[in-house]
């Protein structure tokens, strides 16, 4: 039976929604987007009469579909080029979801993303449904097919694997983000170390991934010092470095994904985001996102929103 008009608009509102649950699931848009398009087509051909809560048919439906990503994806990532990094978003895109928590919000950082690739998919779809969306065990237990024993078992094992693997990040509001960034790029703009040092913790580290379609190290950089030089470095100017790029890049300072965070943009294009892990020791982790195929959104976001002046040309 075709869908009412009723029907369709029942489906895209709940878009947002799936489309949150899907990027924290699979920690990309554009694999998000897919899923959430399948989603619908599901939607299409079954009997929605006979659906009595769209909202759990549609949440278990784009979850089977999420974990049969996350399943062929583990395969993927084993020939991925170099270090595989999430899809950066902009603080504030509606596809991050709810906020209103400290735990919603720590549930989409680039941090946490990062970490759930460690998760086994059940591990990371009940992590999701719990602690971003508040989904009863009962609920997600259903969704799942498991009893609802073991889907809090699964809970609290994902739970200590995220805290386990997370250092104790400090929230901060937007505005302190960009003082973050500044102070940050003012450092790596100063030809010196020092400067850059002093605002990591010891046990730094700097992540690349460039997808094998731009330059970025296999190997991620350990330590304050070798973090340092490898910024000081990637932010002296130099001509190589502009003929890579097609051009000298603005640089911003902003949030993504509620981080502190980097943005460099050529032409109205980013080509690249530096996500900023801070705790109360300093920087703990630098994540740079600068494969293409995983900036697509961000840039259509940049060019929707008003962001100010650039702090600078970078090379």
């Amino acid at each position: 039976m075709p869908l009412t008009m009723s029907d369709v608009d029942r489906f895209e509102a709940s878009i947002p929604r799936l489309e949150a649950i899907a990027y924290r699931l699979l920690g990309s848009a554009s694999d998000a987007e897919d899923a959430v398009q399948e989603a619908f087509l599901r939607w299409q051909a079954a009997d929605v009469d006979r659906i009595e809560v769209p909202e759990a048919w549609l949440t278990k439906v784009l979850t089977n579909l999420c974990l049969n990503q996350l399943t062929s994806a583990r395969v993927r990532r084993e020939t991925y080029v170099g270090q595989w990094l999430p899809e950066p978003l902009l603080t504030g895109d509606t596809m991050l979801g709810p906020a209103d928590t400290a735990e919603q919000r720590e549930s989409v950082s680039y941090a946490v993303l990062a970490l759930m690739e460690r998760l086994a998919p059940n591990e990371r779809v009940v992590y999701v449904l719990r602690e971003a969306f508040g989904y009863p065990h009962r609920e997600i237990a259903e969704i799942l097919d498991i009893t609802e024993a073991s889907c809090q078992q699964t809970f609290h094992r994902a739970k200590k694997h995220i805290a386990d693997g997370k250092a104790r990040t400090t929230e901060i509001d937007e505005a302190a983000a960009r003082r973050i960034v500044e102070e940050f790029l003012e450092a790596a703009t100063s030809g010196r170390t020092e400067p850059l040092v002093r605002l990591l913790a010891g046990d730094a580290i700097s992540i690349g991934d460039g997808g094998g379609k731009v330059p970025a190290r296999a190997k991620a950089f350990e330590g304050a010092l070798a973090v340092a030089t490898f910024i000081r470095g990637l932010f002296k100017p130099g001509e190589s470095k502009r003929a890579i790029a097609g051009g000298s890049p603005e640089v911003y300072a902003t949030s993504v994904n509620g981080d502190p965070a980097v943005v460099m943009v050529l032409d109205g294009r980013v080509i690249g985001v530096m996500c900023l892990e801070v705790t109360a020791d300093g920087i703990v982790a630098l994540r740079n996102q600068v494969n293409p195929d995983k900036l697509e959104r961000v840039t259509r976001q940049w060019a929707a929103t008003e962001h100010g002046k650039p702090l600078f040309n970078a090379f």
